[in-house]
């Protein structure tokens, strides 16, 4: 019989903090697992992450570069044209915008896989939690005799 220790007892939080909110958190995984695997919701997310690094890259920049020099005349910043964009300082690739949207639109799909499958595996992980935590109550009372 193992003997009840703290550190059964700290191993054990984890599986009861787990085992009591988890059917609400396989509701909320199922729904993300929905949002996140709906081709329209990646679009829209892919398409406004596109939209803002196309109009971050687009920002003049050289108005900030001036004053940059103004306060420190010996750095960098005083060689940045007025009408420098960031896109243009950084060497920045025009499709930029473009390239990140779609690793939104790939990585949309990546995630909502792995929310899917962790929806189908939260009964059994359920089980597992509940069955743990009787496993150390009856330890625990052991330990008490």
């Amino acid at each position: 019989m193992t003997r009840w220790t703290p550190k059964l007892a700290l191993a054990a939080l984890p599986l009861l903090a787990i085992a009591a909110p988890l059917p609400a958190q396989a509701a909320d995984v199922r729904d993300t697992a929905a949002t996140l695997t709906d081709p329209a919701e990646a679009d829209r997310m892919a398409d406004t992450v596109t939209i803002l690094v196309d109009a971050l890259m687009r920002t003049n920049i050289g108005p900030l570069a001036e004053a940059i020099a103004r306060v420190d005349p010996e750095s960098d910043a005083a060689y940045i044209p007025h009408d420098a964009t960031l896109g243009e300082v950084t060497g920045s690739n025009p499709d930029a915008g473009k390239r990140m949207g779609d690793d939104v639109r790939a990585t949309s799909r990546m995630a909502g896989q792995l929310a899917t499958t962790a929806a189908a595996y939260a009964p059994v992980l359920k089980d597992m939690a509940r069955d743990l935590a009787a496993q150390w109550q009856r330890e625990r009372d052991a330990a008490r005799r």
